[in-house]
């Protein structure tokens, strides 16, 4: 098993930053892919971007450029920078991980970008 925990989400003003942290704990090892999904109200979670095993990115169209991920592979740790925030990326936002067939996820951050 796997143990996601994200924290750094709160409220923020329109062009503004934040940086979210998922701190992974257990059975996990740096053959796991790791990522951030949200889920804004009435939607359907979406990917906004993963970080594979050996350090390849993928972002949604959405937050190119404007978001960043990394992960620190000894903290078993993956970060996303949130620069220019907008309110439409109010959402929880949940980190994932996975390997293979497993797939595990925590409970959750919520964002909220308003004036």
């Amino acid at each position: 098993q796997v143990q996601l925990v994200e924290s750094g989400g709160g409220l923020v003003q329109p062009g503004g930053s934040l940086r979210l942290s998922c701190a992974a704990s257990g059975s996990i090892h740096s053959s796991y892919g790791m990522g951030w999904y949200r889920q804004a109200p009435m939607k359907q979670r979406e990917l906004v971007a993963v970080v594979t095993n050996s350090g390849r990115t993928n972002y949604a169209d959405s937050v190119k450029g404007r978001f960043t991920i990394s992960r620190d592979s000894a903290k078993n740790t993956v970060y996303l920078q949130m620069n220019t925030l907008k309110p439409e990326d109010t959402a929880v936002y949940y980190c994932n991980s996975y390997f293979g067939p497993k797939n595990y996820w925590g409970r959750g951050t919520q964002v909220i970008v308003s004036s």
